[in-house]
Parts: structure tokens; C-alpha cells; sequence
């Protein structure tokens, strides 16, 4: 499942006319970073679901060459969240496990590949979630003071009072339909069903093995740009 719905207002002027998943990064849509790391990874199918500008996405993605296969879940009348997006495409994303995707979610590996790292790790018996994490200090354009605290055991707790926690979510998550079961209707944020797996005791993560980008801004825009030219992309 791939996020593409939002309205991405910090990043006007640059999403004025164009939306979000389409701004470039060093020559290339945001989201075809997003599609073209899941084709690498074996995903076939990707739901992408659209919203502000959604006939610019839909346009493009039948432009795109190669994998995966797209579908499209229509969030036109109504914006859904994170987690009502994903509760509307479950007829289409079936049972799962399957990857839930922010379009905007951009990082440099150091060889070991995030999303197959994910797969590897997940496990049905413990998890109702798994979510990929990235080193708060080493994140480029990351202002904010982390999300999470990562336990020995891999279970995840919120930074809640703390000043500062180590791990920032990093736009990526692996589930199945079973963790929306009893979810709300209409709009809501997959932080509901996060915080419901935590008290659980099943919600975990994994640290990413290289850099993640925070791309919020046109300044971040520019900084990952200057980023992937140094690295040679």
C-alpha cells in the first residue's frame, strides 16, 4: 500500500500544481523511488491510493515502465488518513502481510535492503506491526526529537514524556489485515492501531541500515539532492 493521498501542504510553492508523490528528487518522482524500491524487493502489486491532483498520479503511474502492477484506491471525495486509506484498499490488498508505504519515504542502504529486512523479520505470532526505524542524529532534514524507543526483543514504546528518543519512524510499516480488525470507520491515522498494538505488546521494529531522508520541505528537497550527488545517487 503505498500513501499518496495527502495534501502535501508544507511543501508549497512545490506542490502547488504538481502533488507531492510527483516533486522531483535529483530528476525523479518521489514516488518512483517508493514503486521502484518495491519492484526491487519482489512486490508484484502495489495499491496507491489518491487524492489532491489524483488524476496527475494516475496519469503518471500509467506512464510508469515495469513493476509492480498498480491499482488505485480513490480517496477523491473523501480523505481517509493513513489508516482509513489502508482500511478502504484491505478488499483489494487482501489478507496480507503487505507493506504500507509513505509515497514520500526516501533512504540511502548500506547494502542490506530495508523492505527485505522487514519481510524477514516479520512474524505473525508476535506482531500485529512492524515498522521501520532510522537513526534520529544520523537523519538528514529531521527536526523533530524521535518517535520511539526500541527494545532488546524488538518491541517499540512511544518517546511519550522523554525529551528525545533515539528512533524516528521512517515511512514504512508491515501488517496484515488482522490489525485493522475492530478499526474505526472513516478517517483515522494508523497511529490508532499502532498505539493499540503497543499496549498489546505487538508492536515492533527494526532499525534501517542507512540513512532515511526526511522529505517535508522544498529545503529538504534540495538536501537530499545534494545528498544522493554526493553518495552518486
Amino acid at each position: 500500500m503505498v500513501l499518496a493521498a495527502g495534501l502535501g501542504t508544507r511543501m508549497r510553492p512545490l506542490s502547488d500544481s504538481r502533488p507531492k508523490p510527483l516533486v522531483p528528487v535529483a530528476g525523479k518522482a518521489l514516488i518512483d523511488y517508493v514503486l521502484d524500491g518495491l519492484a526491487a524487493s519482489g512486490v508484484r502489486r502495489a495499491v496507491v491510493n489518491v487524492h489532491y491532483l489524483a488524476d496527475i498520479i494516475e496519469d503518471h503511474l500509467k506512464a510508469r515502465q515495469g513493476g509492480p502492477d498498480i491499482a488505485i484506491s480513490d480517496e477523491r471525495d473523501v480523505l481517509l488518513d493513513t489508516g482509513g486509506g489502508v482500511k478502504k484498499a484491505l478488499p483489494t490488498l487482501g489478507e496480507g502481510p503487505f507493506f504500507i508505504h509513505n509515497s514520500d519515504a526516501l533512504w540511502r542502504e548500506n547494502g542490506r535492503s530495508a523492505l527485505n529486512a522487514l519481510a524477514a523479520l516479520w512474524d505473525p505470532s508476535r506482531m500485529d506491526a512492524l515498522l521501520l526505524l532510522a537513526e534520529r542524529e544520523t537523519s538528514l532534514g529531521y527536526p523533530g526529537k524521535g518517535d520511539f524507543f526500541l527494545d532488546d526483543d524488538g518491541r517499540l514504546t512511544r518517546r511519550g514524556d522523554a525529551p528525545l528518543a533515539p528512533l524516528v519512524f521512517a515511512g514504512v510499516s508491515l501488517c496484515d489485515a488482522r490489525l485493522f480488525e475492530g478499526a474505526p470507520n472513516g478517517a483515522f491515522s494508523l497511529n490508532v492501531l499502532w498505539d493499540r498494538a503497543l499496549e498489546a505488546g505487538r508492536l515492533y521494529g527494526t532499525a534501517l541500515d542507512g540513512e532515511w531522508m526526511h522529505i517535508g520541505t522544498p529545503d529538504a528537497v534540495a538536501q537530499a539532492e545534494a545528498r544522493l550527488e554526493d553518495s552518486g545517487g
